[in-house]
């Protein structure tokens, strides 16, 4: 069973997300990050691979995208917040990006 993020877990997880461009949505435990890319393709082409990845894990993003930019916001439904699933689909979805 996923939890929510204890404040002892939660710096740990969160602090390299956030040097690496996501941050804290305003008045939601979420977080969130705006993907650009060179084209519509290559956005596309990432949220299919993301897609892949958020299946296998069960767990699957907000996101929206306009042209050859795609906006992600992550947080666990079910705890009513952010767990360590978000902290995971964030990485990879940066690794997938780079």
């Amino acid at each position: 069973m996923t939890e929510r993020l204890s404040e002892e877990t939660r710096k740990p997880l969160l602090e390299p997300l956030f040097a690496n461009g996501w941050k804290m949505v305003e008045g939601r435990d979420a977080i969130e990050k705006d993907f650009v890319f060179d084209n519509f393709v290559e956005a596309f082409g990432w949220m299919a691979r993301v897609a892949i990845w958020a299946e296998k894990w069960d767990h699957h993003p907000e996101w929206f995208n306009v042209y050859r930019t795609v906006k992600v916001t992550l947080a666990t439904h079910d705890v009513g917040g952010l767990s360590a699933l978000d902290a995971k689909l964030a990485r990879k979805m940066d690794a997938l990006a780079g």
